[in-house]
């Protein structure tokens, strides 16, 4: 079985209308919330791939009690009030970098000891300033195969931490804002409360807003003074209906796929209401020439005549999900795409600097390639074989360069399962309609 995907060239703009699954952002988030809040928690909107699925899969491990209507995309958990069912056992968290940051947290402030495994790609991605950090506040971290990798033997603190004073941690979050997740999202077990100081130049993201916001929607609050992060004493969640959005990183593919073509595209749900920091790539199209406006159905991306897109330099630190989406049509801009301060993808499910430049190499367009930025020339891409590097986000921007170039090919398109399964076949559709 050929395990690729041949994208079809367009000749005319695109007009489309769709539909994206929820956030893998806000879905692990609010599992683990509702994980840890007293009573059911019943989740609508569920996104359901593989990093969700391993999430699920965690908690049903560690004794939690679920209901789960995939089909309905609603999820109920049984929280016990920052208790975990279980004493001890394994969990398997996959690619997933959320579960693996998350959970991992969360057993560390647990009674019991625990394994946490993961894929190979996992493996690889950094740890240990998140298990420093739970290590300083008496857990017991053991390294099974690497030193700072998973995976990793956890003996959980339980009720040892001191009662009375709040407990207080440093933390760097320049290589994963998700270390910094994984503590404020646990924090409400922590009687006492928990003070974080960010001694990284880096203090806050779009990721950690989108958890502090989430925290908030579930009833525990949580200050920020420009380098400590503090969740009072007493904190909890509260169960109940939650509603999860649409996943803005996966409405961007077919925004950048109106503007290339010079078309419209409309994602339904997406709104400016939205907390996920990728609508600021809907920004970012406006400024290279794109039209955006509201319609009741969502936010709808129109593309300059002929998809004429103008030259930028970006900062794409808060929204570098989009980093690979604005290299994949940068080639067919009137000048320059260049984008910086992303040095910390090179740590994500692949080192994305290096495989953006690789693979817009092999299609002939000339880049250059730093340590934490990318500068892309306008040129005309030739056919090739895009590598994907097991990374679901290089599979799905750079489809959108066989928009406008015959010969395109996606190798192994399925590792796109990891958040947004049906991305090919939606694409393959809309495609088949625009001929």
């Amino acid at each position: 079985m050929d395990n690729r995907y041949y994208v079809h060239k367009l000749d005319k703009p695109v007009n489309w209308v769709v539909e994206v699954p929820g956030s893998k952002s806000v879905t692990n988030r609010a599992l683990l919330m509702a994980a840890l809040a007293d009573g059911t928690t019943t989740l609508k909107g569920v996104l359901f791939s593989d990093d969700s699925r391993n999430f699920l899969a965690c908690l049903q491990s560690l004794g939690f009690a679920l209901e789960i209507d995939e089909q309905a995309k609603v999820v109920s958990v049984t929280g016990q009030n920052g208790r975990i069912p279980a004493a001890e056992g394994e969990i398997y968290v996959g690619s997933a970098g959320t579960a693996a940051r998350f959970l991992t947290a969360m057993l560390a402030m647990a009674e019991g000891t625990f394994v946490v495994n993961a894929s190979q790609q996992m493996k690889k991605r950094p740890m240990k300033p998140l298990f420093d950090v739970l290590h300083c506040m008496g857990a017991e971290i053991v390294c099974l195969e690497e030193e700072g990798y998973l995976p990793v033997r956890v003996k959980g603190i339980g009720d040892r931490l001191p009662k009375k004073e709040p407990c207080h941690v440093k933390l760097d979050i320049s290589k994963s804002t998700q270390f910094l997740s994984a503590l404020l999202l646990v924090s409400p077990m922590i009687k006492q409360g928990l003070h974080i100081k960010v001694t990284s130049a880096r203090k806050e993201g779009s990721y950690i807003q989108i958890t502090r916001n989430m925290m908030e929607q579930f009833g525990a609050y949580s200050d920020f003074d420009g380098t400590n992060y503090i969740v009072n004493a007493g904190t909890a969640y509260i169960a109940g209906t939650y509603q999860i959005e649409p996943d803005v990183s996966a409405a961007c593919y077919f925004y950048a796929a109106a503007a290339l073509m010079g078309g419209s595209a409309i994602v339904k749900a997406v709104t400016w209401e939205c907390m996920q920091g990728d609508l600021k790539f809907i920004k970012l199209l406006e400024q290279m020439g794109c039209g955006v406006t509201n319609t009741p159905d969502g936010i709808a991306v129109k593309g300059p005549k002929g998809g004429r897109l103008k030259g930028i330099t970006v900062d794409m630190k808060d929204f570098s999900d989009q980093s690979m989406t604005l290299a994949a049509i940068a080639p067919y801009a009137d000048g320059d795409v260049r984008i910086e301060n992303i040095g910390h993808i090179r740590l994500q499910e692949s080192d994305r600097i290096h495989a953006i430049v690789s693979e817009l190499t092999r299609m002939g367009i000339e880049c250059e390639e730093q340590s934490d930025s990318i500068t892309i020339h306008p040129g005309t891409p030739q056919p090739a074989v895009i590598q994907t590097y097991d990374d679901h986000r290089m599979a799905m921007a750079f489809a959108l360069t066989g928009l406008r170039t015959e010969g395109i090919v996606i190798a192994d398109p399925m590792c796109c399962a990891k958040t947004f399964k049906e991305y090919f076949a939606v694409f393959d559709r809309l495609c088949s309609q625009s001929k």
